[in-house]
């Protein structure tokens, strides 16, 4: 084997590991769908949903009532959402990716969160404003 070999192995098995990290991590996170976050926003007051997307984006387009904290925000923000913790935090994105890792933490540090598959783009295209 030859060293440009070695170094995909390498690249290769980070990559590897680097997902399955990521799949443990967001194991046991609540996906809702847009139709059940509505139903849920709408009928309860202990659901919060929580912009995770940047300030420009949120500029651009936003679910009426949510909170916001960006993403590479929440570490240091964390303590904000102290008085939500008897509520359930509905993260979203633009996709669910970004919200994905942000109820992972969340969770981590005690909250009840979830995320929103398919984020805003999905609520948009439901036709929710």
């Amino acid at each position: 084997m030859n060293a440009f070999q070695i170094i995909l192995i390498v690249l290769a098995g980070l990559i590897f590991f680097g997902y399955i990290k990521k799949f443990i991590q967001t194991r046991g996170i609540q996906n809702y769908s847009v139709s059940d976050t509505y139903n849920k926003t709408q009928n309860s007051r202990s659901v919060i949903l929580l912009d995770v997307r940047t300030l420009q984006e949120r500029k651009a387009n936003m679910i009426k009532g949510s909170y916001h904290i960006p993403l590479h925000e929440l570490g240091t923000r964390m303590n904000e959402l102290n008085k939500f913790k008897d509520k359930e935090i509905i993260c979203y994105c633009r996709t669910g990716n970004r919200s994905l890792s942000a109820a992972s933490k969340l969770k981590r540090n005690g909250f009840n969160s979830a995320n929103l598959r398919g984020g805003i783009n999905s609520w948009f295209a439901n036709g929710l404003k």
